[in-house]
């Protein structure tokens, strides 16, 4: 695994170097000298995070809006106990 460190210009300048380079391990982003934000792959974000996905991750997707939620309605299920 090879451990890239770029500038926080030198990444806007080159986004594509340092995807390419997050391919081999993760880019660290600095900010004045000093780690601010790390790149990975999607899968090695996955890979870390044990392939869960939360409800917050989910919700905070881009064109979620626009997706249509169709809830079913619940019955009334509920029953007396039965105590004998």
């Amino acid at each position: 695994m090879t451990i890239t460190t770029l500038s926080s210009r030198q990444f806007n300048q080159d986004a594509s170097k340092a995807k390419k380079a997050a391919k081999e391990g993760p880019v660290f982003i600095t900010d004045r000298g000093r780690p601010a934000h790390v790149l990975l792959t999607f899968d090695e974000y996955k890979k870390i995070t044990g392939g869960r996905t939360k409800i917050a991750d989910l919700l905070a997707m881009p064109g979620i809006e626009d997706l249509e939620l169709d809830i079913p309605q619940l019955r009334d299920i509920s029953q007396p106990a039965d105590l004998s």
